[in-house]
């Protein structure tokens, strides 16, 4: 098994239910879900969007990396997804920032994610399921949280279940 973390995002149609229902394909897909964030209400980027509702998972996995893309994909694709512009409002965004403590840079995942470090609306989530130095970066998500704009993050009361 493979200690693993994603992000999970939401901004069309019942942002809270997309999440959990997105937590629960993950789980019936075969991760073991180990630690869920609060659910974070973010701005948009770009701002010409609905606002969304972000959280993180820690869990393992016996998935390839290119086993759990494709997984994360078909999440999305049935909770409503479709190719669209990059970055546009969707019922549903799961991203592979960590998969152990491995690199991957291929055309159709990079591990870790490109943009973490620069991400408010990741880093709030990531800092409550990895407390401890991030892999690969070597740093906590928390500090890195501290050095970017976090303007409009708010926890919300909204609880998530580690699948069913």
């Amino acid at each position: 098994m493979t200690l693993i973390a994603l992000a999970l995002g939401s901004n069309l149609g019942d942002r809270a239910a997309n999440l959990q229902s997105a937590i629960d394909g993950l789980a019936a897909g075969g991760v073991a879900v180990t630690a869920l964030s609060s659910v974070w209400e973010t701005p948009p980027i770009p701002a010409d969007q609905p606002q969304f509702l972000n959280a993180a998972l820690a869990g393992d996995t016996s998935l390839t990396p290119g086993e759990l893309l494709a997984l994360c994909k078909r999440i999305e694709n049935f909770l409503g997804r479709r190719p669209a512009r990059r970055w546009g409002p969707r019922p549903c965004d799961v991203d592979i920032l960590f998969y152990g403590h491995q690199v991957v840079d291929t055309p159709a995942l990079t591990i870790p994610h490109r943009l973490i470090a620069s991400r408010a609306f990741v880093l709030a989530p990531l800092s409550e399921v990895l407390a401890a130095p991030l892999p690969v970066l070597g740093i906590r998500a928390l500090d890195l949280l501290a050095k970017v704009d976090a303007t409009g993050l708010v926890r919300t009361p909204i609880r998530l279940r580690a699948g069913s």
